[in-house]
């Protein structure tokens, strides 16, 4: 299980690469939702036949689980902790017996030799429900952790943004380089709560400032530039795309953005710009 402690660490594109080198085209995917119930997850019923016919297995609709275990596939499980609790407990048996009972049919599934489960899982966001202990030691857990140093989280961002940028034909001014290091420092700073130098505290917003959040407000300003701004890069154009990502909260989030710009962007000339574009957005 891929489980970083913030959303917005390319969990999901780690799994579906893992899951790509590992089976190839052969995985199964299914997206976990709070509407997300146990029929979606072990079987469910065709109705019709089943009031025809009653319980059989002509009248039972697999799932992508059920089908990775008839045949021996991976199953990626997407958002596994937007499911409920009792619903994600269904996984516990599969897991530990590699088995699923239908008590309807009074028979049992058995996986195929190569099935397996990816599930990928966010333990700090809105809307998400706590893993149990049991199902968790059924897991290998693996944690991503947002990017530590400053200098790998700028590469990271501008590595995606030139690639989206190419997918997208928008120009990449020259300066987009200096901006991605601007715009991750004010990301930086307000989600650690403190300023680079460690001098002053400051109050966290609600969201998580991911560097996924970081690599769509640098592609929103790109789009920005290229369609309104002709071709200019700069802290009026990102400014709309900063305030969606840091103010959630409406209240909250608000105050904490004016308060950082009063205390920290106000006392520094190189961030004159983001400063004055900030206050005007919000």
């Amino acid at each position: 299980m891929i489980n970083p402690e913030n959303p917005g660490t390319a969990k999901s594109w780690v799994s579906e690469h893992l899951a790509a080198a590992i089976m190839g085209d052969s995985t199964l995917i299914v997206q976990c939702t709070a509407g997300t119930d146990e029929n979606q997850i072990r079987y469910g019923w065709n109705y019709a036949q089943l009031l025809a016919k009653g319980p059989s297995q002509e009248a039972l609709v697999p799932t992508p689980l059920y089908r990775a275990m008839q045949t021996g596939k991976l199953c990626r499980l997407e958002e596994l902790t937007r499911m409920g609790s009792d619903v994600q407990d269904t996984l516990i048996t599969v897991l530990s017996e590699k088995m699923m009972p239908i008590p309807e049919l009074n028979t049992s599934i058995y996986a195929q030799r190569g099935f397996n489960i990816i599930a990928t899982a966010n333990n700090r966001d809105k809307g998400v429900n706590e893993l149990s202990s049991a199902l968790k030691r059924r897991f290998n857990v693996v944690v991503l952790p947002l990017p530590e140093d400053m200098a790998e989280e700028v590469a990271i961002v501008s590595k995606r943004v030139d690639e989206m940028a190419g997918g997208l034909d928008l120009p990449v001014p020259k300066n987009v380089g200096e901006e991605i290091a601007r715009v991750l420092t004010i990301f930086r700073e307000l989600r650690s709560g403190a300023t680079a130098d460690g001098k002053v505290t400051l109050k966290t917003p609600s969201g998580s400032l991911s560097t996924a959040e970081a690599i769509a407000t640098m592609v929103g300003g790109l789009s920005q530039a290229a369609w309104f701004d002709s071709g200019k890069l700069g802290a009026e154009g990102l400014a709309a795309s900063l305030v969606g990502a840091i103010v959630k909260d409406p209240v909250q989030d608000k105050a904490v953005l004016e308060e950082y710009l009063e205390t920290v962007l106000k006392k520094r000339p190189d961030y004159a710009g983001y400063y004055a574009a900030l206050n005007a957005a919000i």
